[in-house]
């Protein structure tokens, strides 16, 4: 049985569910509300299942051949003295640590899964979804440019802010954990200050800032601000030059090498202002539509599983489509059903957490260098990682013979 399936959203995780669908032999249209390709963005990674599902797709090597080469992540004081550094786990075994083996930048990992779909997925840019009604015969679209097309399958691809999500979703119902966190980056150039390790700073206020080296001529900086008035939450659609504007308030006296950030700043080609949220929503699915990845359960980059929990649900979503493709309300109830324990596991993050991780206080910042000082010093973090399990949240990817066996074969293709 040959499905037709719309995916909005060409970011991650809907080229990757393109990847498994279209070797299940179904048709599928990837539409993206972007002119082009967005292959840009912030430094992301792959861990635990995440890992494994590259692997099962046959791209790890792909993937591999993209990666950043950062060595760890290190915590300095404003004068630029190190207080803690944590490696990286690249010995292929066991768990991630802060600085995954799999560090690659978000635009390296669109383009892999891109150029692994280009041929038998049809891509249109510039175009989204605006409404659709649906009945037991298929799901009507109408589209931005004023076009409808009918599909067996919906999927909203379409990130934290998904319009296909709300579109499902009770009347009133708000799926957003608000967690009083803001972050910002941007890419300033390269030079001999910088290393494979990345290093980040507390300034007083709820402040971080950090700087991550991709290449040997542009690295990236980050601002990260704790603040939980809602005032705040209109700060992200203002005009770029006033968040700007805002950022730069903010961190000017925040030490270390924030001026230099600031500067690099000003004359970059690209910057992005976010509030960090997480998405939990009651349901991700209804009739012949259904949510993935952060539409359906972002869990914040404050968890670092965010790619991770994208990937293994594309391929959870794929494996039950794959077993019921004539059955699409069980196909999708089990996907939810299986998915979810684990989403619910890596979205455990008490509100505590933030505010010891971001200090009001230089006391409080004293505080966490020093315990953090000490666990580096005696590599807890380092020997926690090589002896633990690899999956996350001790849940298992399910096996689905029909993926597994596209995945062999694709990996035997790349070898």
């Amino acid at each position: 049985m040959v499905l037709n399936v719309i995916i909005c959203g060409g970011g991650i995780a809907g080229p990757a569910l393109a990847f498994w669908l279209v070797r299940l032999g179904h048709r599928v249209t990837v539409v993206e509300r972007f002119p082009a390709l967005r292959a840009s963005g912030a430094q992301i990674d792959l861990r635990a299942q995440g890992i494994q599902v590259a692997k099962k797709m046959g791209l790890i090597e792909q993937i591999r051949s993209q990666v950043v080469d950062e060595d760890g992540i290190g915590l300095v004081d404003a004068n630029g003295k190190i207080r803690a550094c944590f490696m990286a786990n690249k010995s292929g075994k066991g768990a991630q640590t802060f600085s995954s083996e799999y560090e690659i930048m978000r635009g390296d990992l669109v383009r892999v899964f891109y150029d692994a779909t280009e041929k038998n997925v049809e891509y249109i840019f510039g175009k989204t979804v605006e409404r659709f009604e649906q009945d037991e015969m298929g799901v009507t679209v109408h589209f931005s440019d004023g076009k409808t097309g009918t599909y067996d399958i919906l999927v909203g691809a379409d990130g934290q802010g998904s319009r296909v999500r709300k579109a499902i979703l009770p009347p009133g119902e708000d799926p957003l954990r608000h967690m009083g966190l803001y972050s910002s980056h941007w890419s300033i150039p390269t030079t001999s200050a910088d290393s494979k390790i990345a290093k980040g700073c507390h300034a007083p206020g709820g402040r971080l800032l950090m700087k991550r080296t991709h290449s040997p001529v542009e690295s990236q900086a980050y601002f990260q601000l704790r603040d939980d008035s809602e005032a705040m939450r209109s700060m992200p659609k203002l005009p770029v030059e006033k968040q700007k504007e805002f950022w730069i308030s903010k961190f000017k006296d925040a030490g270390w090498e924030a001026q230099r950030l600031i500067d690099g700043m000003q004359t970059s080609d690209y910057f992005y202002s976010q509030e960090i949220v997480q998405v939990r929503s009651s349901t991700w699915h209804q009739g012949r539509v259904v949510l993935v990845a952060d539409a359906a359960h972002c869990p914040s980059p404050m968890t670092g599983m965010g790619t991770t929990s994208a990937l293994a649900g594309t391929y959870v979503l794929a494996g039950e489509i794959s077993k019921h493709p004539d059955d699409l309300e069980l196909a999708f109830a089990n996907y939810e059903r299986i998915l979810r324990p684990f989403v619910e596991e890596i979205q455990k993050l008490p509100m505590w957490i933030l505010r010891v991780m971001l200090p009001e206080s230089q006391f409080g910042i004293s505080v966490l260098y020093f315990v953090l000082g000490c666990i580096s010093y005696l590599r807890i973090t380092e020997l926690v990682a090589r002896f633990s399990r690899e999956e996350k949240g001790g849940w298992e990817l399910p096996d689905y013979p029909l993926l597994n066996h596209v995945g062999e074969k694709e990996g035997a293709a790349s070898s």
